[in-house]
């Protein structure tokens, strides 16, 4: 279903919320080819090397057309497309050009809620253009993310955000698909099952297995057989199946945790240059604080054998953001394992619990709401 400009005819006033996904088009690699004008045209994925562990981060439309994709093994991208051309991540640039393309939405609705660094919902339902077509809001922004960054996006529109989320990906790249409320039902009617939030591919080999094959056959669907096959989803999946998400965009998620970790091309078997990881990996996770002015109470060890047995190591302290203090509790929690006597694989560390570093000064002494040990 295309940019239909009949398709949009806005809803009666507080009937219909007006709802945007937007989502950049192959964003890492797009920004590689938009500064790198040699891999115009060229299939391009970024992401590690082959003869390593190295996974694919993102894959160009060209690299597309060879079955390469994103979470796939760069070794097996490589087998698939030959003649693919490798591009090491820079995250802090892929950031920066987020960066700029949210600046964008925000100048038109408070209300944006990042999914990830290239997409985001948008309830633009007033919105600071005072355009009363969602469509037009999606346009016009699309516009200008191309003027500033040279960048494609495509954009869904939708009474609500499974519908927006749905349309955005139905014409990539550079796509524009509107869904007014009055063509939901013949939107949905050509959905297959695993068109639901939720629903992946073994979950969607359930469902056939069971009958259900088209969204819609859910509506329908015995309950008894539809929640053997997805358990405690079937009330959900059910409200989609009719187009029913009520769900608001949010603007501010206060975040939770933040850290990092990696997954190393050759197992490490010295303990003081697993200690180094861990050491830089903590000072990451102070400056992230430092940045967010937050104070961390617990630090976290993630760390995954050889044999892919993976373990967390957890230790719950007065709050901080000092590099020094997180750096030596990280290092402690390796000590706790058995990286010492046992090949490691991967090896990561987070940050959780936090507190704003202005009230630390109001805390009591000694305080400390719990001690987490995995």
């Amino acid at each position: 279903m295309g940019s239909d400009p009949q398709a949009t005819s806005p809803a009666p006033a507080g009937s219909r919320r007006r709802i945007l996904h937007l989502d950049m088009d192959a964003f890492y690699a797009s920004v590689e080819q938009r500064d790198r004008p040699e891999l115009r045209g060229r299939p391009v994925a970024v992401g590690g090397r082959p003869e390593g562990r190295g996974v694919v981060a993102a894959a160009s439309y060209e690299a597309r057309q060879f079955g390469v994709r994103s979470a796939i093994p760069m070794s097996r991208a490589v087998r698939l497309c030959p003649e693919l051309v490798i591009v090491r991540p820079d995250f802090g640039k892929y950031r920066d050009v987020s960066n700029a393309v949210f600046g964008l939405f925000r100048a038109v609705t408070p209300l944006v809620e990042p999914l990830s660094l290239d997409e985001a919902y948008l309830d633009v339902t007033e919105n600071a253009w005072g355009e009363p077509l969602g469509m037009t809001v999606a346009r016009r922004l699309k516009t200008e993310i191309r003027t500033l960054t040279g960048l494609t996006a495509s954009a869904g529109v939708a009474p609500n955000k499974f519908l927006a989320k749905i349309a955005s990906g139905w014409q990539k790249p550079d796509g524009l698909t509107v869904i007014a409320p009055e063509r939901v039902e013949h939107f949905l009617r050509g959905l297959d099952v695993d068109a639901l939030w939720g629903v992946g591919p073994v979950t969607a080999e359930k469902l056939r297995a069971s009958g259900i094959t088209r969204l819609v056959d859910v509506r329908t669907a015995d309950p008894a057989r539809l929640r053997a096959a997805v358990g405690s989803l079937a009330d959900w999946l059910t409200r989609l199946a009719h187009g029913l998400d009520d769900r608001p965009v949010v603007s501010e998620r206060s975040p939770k945790s933040s850290g990092s970790e990696t997954t190393f091309a050759a197992d490490l078997t010295d303990i003081n240059e697993m200690g180094h990881e861990v050491a830089e990996m903590a000072r990451d996770a102070a400056a992230w604080l430092l940045r967010r002015e937050l104070c961390a109470r617990t630090i976290t060890l993630k760390l995954r054998y050889s044999d892919f047995t993976t373990i967390t190591r957890s230790h719950t302290d007065q709050p901080t953001q000092n590099g020094d203090q997180i750096e030596r509790r990280a290092v402690e929690l390796l000590d706790r394992t058995e990286a010492a006597s046992r090949p490691v694989r991967l090896l990561g560390v987070s940050v959780h619990n936090f507190v704003d570093a202005a009230r630390i000064n109001d805390l009591p002494d000694g305080w400390l709401p719990f001690d987490d040990d995995d």
